[in-house]
């Protein structure tokens, strides 16, 4: 469950990460009232569940109440990667003095828990780690044994941390895994994580992804449920099981695990078209998990093609075009079908869909293949 802004900040503040004050607004009048409550100048930032904000105009700073009205207008009306912003978090600026990024999260491949800090926050890490990689300190960390003091502080000073801020950045972060580790989160973010002017830290800006396994530990989990926007398609998946955030594109995305579905999505924007929605089907792929996938799909009247992306690992490919030709017989496609299969058993998977292939049903052997293809079908219409 990947929460909001607002939610992750509220979220931090339970395990006493020191977080800048705020509220919510849904219309311009509440955004401006609030603008005028915490005083001038303030920040007003849309709350969406994609990175690359701030590059695409969703922060604004106002000085003054014709500011605030103007700038609340102009978000109330943007969309960032297909993602239409509805609600805005509204805090005084901050006055800062260095801005650093810290984030856990879980290392798959080792099996333990990975910290990283960096001195370079408030820009896009994933150019710092492409770019100059050593300017990002990485620890792992063993489960049985936790984060102490002394790592935390060998972490900090790694990154180049100013010498002020350290002794603070080691508390936060000794927090921040008790609240990772706690908290059932698969990660926590702060970009950037700010020192002020008058020398205090403050967290101004969350990403937090909670585990959706470990929800019955935390029935308090239930408000964050009850803030998600009533989109009918997300209301849909929901109750067929399915991991799905809609988004504004015309091209319908399923694919198997949550990096590959990102990646197919920024393939679909590379190859000039825009995703439809985000769809993982996880680790299974059969009659009834298809079907429920392209039933919701279906259900979107914005899309002209769908892209079925998926690589076989523990999955096998055999599997999911069983599924797929089960699915079709039980669901009327109102859009054709780009499908990639790679990966376990896929030599036997493009014999079994093979013999199907038509305007409806087409196959690609690559994801740009298959992206450019789904593109092409819907630009000229699809449906």
């Amino acid at each position: 469950m990947d929460l909001y802004e607002y939610q992750g900040k509220r979220y931090l503040a339970r395990f006493g990460i020191p977080v800048a004050p705020g509220t919510v607004a849904d219309t311009i009048d509440e955004a401006v009232a609030a603008a005028e409550r915490f005083g001038y100048p303030a920040a007003l930032k849309a709350q969406v569940k994609v990175g690359g904000r701030g590059k695409a105009g969703g922060v604004r700073l106002v000085a003054d109440r014709a500011e605030a009205a103007e700038a609340a207008s102009r978000l109330f009306r943007l969309a960032i990667r297909g993602h239409r912003v509805e609600r805005l978090w509204i805090e005084s600026a901050s006055r800062i003095a260095a801005e650093y990024y810290v984030s856990l999260t879980l290392d798959r491949e080792a099996r333990l828990h990975l910290a990283m800090v960096s001195a370079r926050g408030g820009v896009d890490i994933e150019d710092v780690a492409d770019h100059d990689p050593a300017a990002i300190a990485r620890r792992e960390i063993d489960p049985i044994d936790g984060l102490s003091p002394d790592g935390a502080q060998a972490l900090v000073a790694a990154a180049g941390i100013d010498a002020l801020a350290q002794a603070g950045v080691v508390d936060l972060l000794v927090r921040l895994y008790r609240c990772y580790v706690e908290g059932d989160a698969d990660l926590v973010e702060i970009n950037p994580l700010v020192l002020t002017a008058s020398g205090d830290l403050c967290a101004l800006d969350a990403k937090v992804t909670l585990d959706d396994e470990a929800s019955f530990r935390h029935p308090e989990w239930s408000e964050f449920a009850d803030a998600e926007p009533d989109d009918p398609r997300e209301r849909s998946a929901r109750a067929k099981g399915l991991s799905y955030v809609g988004l504004d594109g015309s091209v319908g995305i399923i694919a198997n695990g949550a990096g590959l579905a990102m990646a197919t999505l920024d393939v679909v924007q590379q190859v000039g078209g825009a995703a439809a929605n985000f769809l993982d089907i996880g680790g299974a792929a059969d009659a009834d998990l298809m079907a429920g996938a392209l039933e919701v799909i279906n259900a979107d009247g914005k899309v002209r093609a769908v892209l079925v992306n998926v690589f076989g690992g523990i999955v096998r490919c055999d599997d999911v075009a069983r599924g797929i030709l089960g699915a079709m017989g039980r669901v009327e496609l109102a859009s054709p079908l780009v499908v990639r299969l790679d990966g376990t058993r896929a030599r036997e998977a493009h014999e079994i869909l093979r013999p199907h292939l038509s305007d409806r049903l087409v196959m690609e052997p690559t994801m740009f293949a298959a992206a450019r293809h789904a593109v092409e079908i819907a630009a000229g219409g699809g449906r």
